[in-house]
């Protein structure tokens, strides 16, 4: 389906485009949510005599989404959870905890502009995109944890996941290898399984 575009999308072009998509990517998305008209005769019309204002409206919401952006860049939303040894979230980290950690900060997102792919299911620091506006987006991190502690040592770069991991291999090295020693033995003194025993034939000369 031929669309003539109302905002810039990205990948497909800026306002006032026509450009060709998919039937449903179109009517599911674009035309539903007022980002693109139908390419035809008289949406052309209505497109050529509004633009003038869709620009401008367009430059207004930018402006806006800037100043936004300004205060928003940069942030850090800290998520305490519960993991396994290995780093593995009981559970994730999605959209919905993004928008609510922002939203303690004084940030009001919208859950549709936060972008991450998908959820975050690892201990460590994660970048979250947000798109505030069309032209306009910023990056946020999601400082992922199991205490406030872990929270301030990955906020100083420190990997925990990799002192986590050390801690374990030493304490399964020293349980390997624990030297037992006689409580009855004089110092200095050899257990007896130590010493030299002798041969078969020397016991029978």
């Amino acid at each position: 389906m031929e669309i003539i575009l109302l905002e810039r999308i990205e990948k497909l072009g800026t306002i006032g485009d026509v450009v060709k998509v998919r039937d449903g990517y179109a009517r599911n998305f674009l035309l539903p949510q007022k980002k693109a008209l139908r390419a035809n005769d008289a949406n052309r019309k209505v497109f050529e005599s509004s633009r003038e204002r869709l620009e401008a409206e367009n430059a207004e919401k930018r402006t806006e989404a800037e100043k936004l952006g300004k205060k928003l860049d940069g942030a850090q939303v800290v998520l305490i959870r519960a993991s396994s040894n290995a780093g593995h979230l009981y559970g994730s980290v999605n959209v919905r905890d993004i928008v609510a950690g922002l939203a303690e900060q004084g940030h009001e997102i919208d859950k549709r502009q936060v972008i991450m792919g998908s959820p975050i299911k690892m201990l460590g620091v994660h970048t979250v995109t947000i798109a505030l506006h069309p032209e306009v987006r910023v990056t946020v991190t999601a400082n992922v944890a199991r205490s406030d502690d872990e929270a301030e040592l990955q906020s100083k770069g420190v990997d925990v996941l990799a002192q986590i991991f050390e801690e374990e291999h030493a304490a399964s090295a020293g349980e390997g290898f624990q030297e037992v020693i006689d409580p009855t033995l004089e110092p200095g003194e050899i257990p007896a399984d130590m010493l030299d025993k002798p041969s078969d034939a020397e016991d029978a000369a």
